[in-house]
């Protein structure tokens, strides 16, 4: 036989298909090596496609990312096993809030209270429609209701969309006739009122209702209710000639104006009316010359007697208790 003929398992020599000739040992070495070799990107890959990472002959790194790969995508599964719950055990319910927190008898509570300020709002909207709506069967019967829940605080009226709104300042002075302590008569001079309200109301960042309005809507309403001749026009003149009459005693005895020992026996009012000036672009031409209406004296004695005998009762009561 050939030298080199030494079964299957013979290495060609350098003309041979095997290439050179090794030595024995290291023919065995790389008989013994060669399967770790040969063949491992296909392993590798058939072992990826399985899912199945290298244990041996792969970088940390490597592994390292192939592990935080497999961590992120089994996340959410792995997240939703661990809240799952077991079949058959009960959620715990879901905290309440608002209203349905209270207890029954506060929930009670919250509701009756909710129906009657419900019904407030709703009855107070239709007294206020009444009150604004043209006249009707319901207004005809039961005006005066109306009037009474309307008047004075919630009257509403159309002067913003009326065709002529006010144009002009107001001014209502007042007078008096007083006895002095001395039995003479004296007649004080004119108290502006509508500048006290004024001097009340500027700066002022919360004026009271009584020094806006009192003094206006009682010489709108004696207007409204007098003819030229200044003679009243049924009850509602009388009405406003005796509230006329009990502002002004308001406001002179504010004033000091009968002094000591002194007592008002008349007043007399007049008003001051005078055009607001136009804008400039307008071309309108009004007068700037005041209007002076002077009212005849009226005797307050019913009312002066009154007061008496309110600051005798209470002087009285004072003396009893002291």
């Amino acid at each position: 036989m050939d030298a080199y003929d030494k079964g299957s398992d013979a290495r060609h020599g350098q003309d041979g298909p095997g290439g050179p000739d090794l030595p024995d040992g290291e023919a065995d070495s790389a008989e013994t090596t060669a399967p770790e070799t040969d063949g491992a990107p296909e392993a590798a890959g058939a072992r990826e496609a399985a899912g199945v990472p290298e244990a041996a002959g792969v970088p940390e790194v490597a592994r390292a990312e192939a592990a935080g790969a497999a961590e992120v995508a089994g996340a959410p599964e792995a997240a939703g096993a661990v809240r799952a719950a077991p079949p058959g055990t009960a959620q715990p319910p879901a905290p309440r809030t608002g209203v349905a927190a209270l207890s029954p008898r506060y929930q009670v509570g919250a509701v009756v209270a909710l129906a009657v300020v419900a019904v407030a709002v709703c009855a107070h909207i239709g007294m206020v429609f009444l009150h604004l709506a043209p006249s009707n069967t319901l207004t005809k019967q039961h005006g005066d209701v109306v009037d009474e829940w309307v008047f004075p605080e919630f009257e509403q009226n159309w002067k913003l969309f009326a065709p002529n709104p006010l144009q002009q300042n107001v001014s209502v002075q007042v007078r008096a006739e007083v006895s002095t302590a001395d039995g003479e008569i004296r007649t004080t001079g004119w108290y502006d009122l509508s500048a006290e309200d004024g001097r009340a109301i500027d700066g002022n960042p919360l004026p009271s209702h009584t020094q806006q309005n009192e003094l206006r809507r009682a010489w709108d309403f004696f207007v409204a209710s007098h003819d030229s001749d200044d003679r009243p026009v049924g009850l509602r003149g009388t009405l406003s000639e005796t509230y006329l009459r009990r502002i002004a005693l308001l406001r002179l005895d504010r004033d000091g104006a009968a002094g000591p020992g002194g007592v008002v026996e008349r007043v007399q009012y007049r008003s001051r009316t005078t055009n607001v000036e136009p804008p400039p672009w307008s071309g309108e031409k009004v007068s700037d010359r005041p209007t002076v209406r002077e009212l005849p004296w009226w005797s307050v004695s019913a009312e002066t007697r009154g007061a008496k005998s309110g600051r005798d009762g209470q002087a009285a009561r004072e003396g009893g208790a002291a």
